[in-house]
């Protein structure tokens, strides 16, 4: 413990080190309060190495938290628009481009249902089927397969 008090700055500036490190390792940078205290622990243990701030454990404490706190303040709207960005991509799987025959008329709006891979799928189309038609598989969601007459 007296060698922590006694180097108090480096400790700081590796224990900020560490809470980055869990926060996006064991967090996945989801909960950012971590990443807030860690950003200011670091801060703390610099502004201690070139005494700005006196190396006790109070003014520590003290900076840690006004510096966590203006950190949290001007960088949560950004953090939050960045942790909400969903990028929403087509997994390719192999089923898309799958090409079977109607079994039954598809008109718009109405789905009908297809056994493959032994899963009873519901079928969508963008235009009127009829039985017989030949379509090909366009897009896939969880139990529903959009599909497109095949040309």
């Amino acid at each position: 413990m007296e060698y922590l008090l006694a180097h108090l700055s480096q400790a700081l500036i590796v224990l900020g080190l560490i809470f980055l490190v869990i926060e996006v390792l064991v967090f996945g940078f989801s909960t950012f309060i971590l990443f807030f205290i860690g950003l200011a622990t670091i801060v703390t243990g610099g502004l201690m190495m070139i005494n700005i701030i006196p190396e006790t454990v109070l003014s520590s404490l003290v900076s840690t938290a006004l510096i966590s706190a203006i950190i949290t303040i001007v960088s949560w709207k950004p953090m939050k628009r960045i942790q909400n960005k969903v990028e929403l991509k087509q997994v390719d799987n192999g089923i898309i481009g799958y090409q079977f025959t109607l079994t039954e008329d598809l008109p718009i709006g109405k789905t009908v249902t297809y056994h493959y891979s032994g899963i009873i799928w519901k079928v969508k189309a963008r235009e009127a089927l009829a039985m017989g038609d030949e379509v090909k598989i366009i897009k896939m969601e969880v139990g529903l397969l959009t599909v497109e007459r095949v040309a």
